[in-house]
């Protein structure tokens, strides 16, 4: 019989990759809010990255929650490589405002946020902001019916339970 404790665990997806660098820049739920209001859109006026992988999925018989409107889900599992892609198309569409989140934004959104931020800085680029959604999409969805009205698939169940 083998002993649990001496088992290997593998390591955090993100061990794979260099920490990042960069101090982490953070948008407030408020802010992001008023970027709608203004008549700012997502994809236009600024990227919205939907960082969960399986989180984030919407069966037929089971819903996650759902999404921030305007939201691209890029898995943070399989971000980093794809990072200088997302800089180009960014930089090409003009967008200088991305905005990474996850279900709290503590890990996966902290961590995007700070990896794009450290490919910018190596860039040059200072006009392109980099932040992560402070409480994720958790702490959007929790925030009221003017946030849960800008959500696509929004399931109530899922964050009332």
């Amino acid at each position: 019989m083998s002993d649990p404790s001496s088992q290997n665990t593998a390591p955090p997806w993100h061990d794979s990759y260099p920490p990042p660098k960069s101090v982490l820049s953070s948008i407030h739920r408020t802010e992001l809010l008023h970027w709608f209001q203004e008549g700012e859109k997502p994809g236009k006026d600024f990227i919205l990255i939907d960082l969960r992988r399986t989180d984030h999925e919407v069966s037929q018989s089971v819903s996650k929650g759902g999404t921030i409107h305007g939201s691209i889900n890029l898995p943070a599992q399989s971000l980093y490589p794809t990072i200088p892609t997302l800089y180009t198309l960014f930089s090409t569409a003009k967008v200088e405002k991305i905005v990474w989140y996850c279900g709290s934004s503590r890990g996966r959104g902290n961590r995007a946020a700070r990896w794009f931020a450290d490919y910018t800085a190596e860039k040059g680029d200072t006009a392109m902001r980099s932040y992560a959604l402070e409480e994720g999409v958790k702490g959007w969805a929790l925030a009221g019916e003017e946030y849960v009205k800008l959500m696509d698939e929004y399931c109530e169940a899922v964050w009332t339970k």
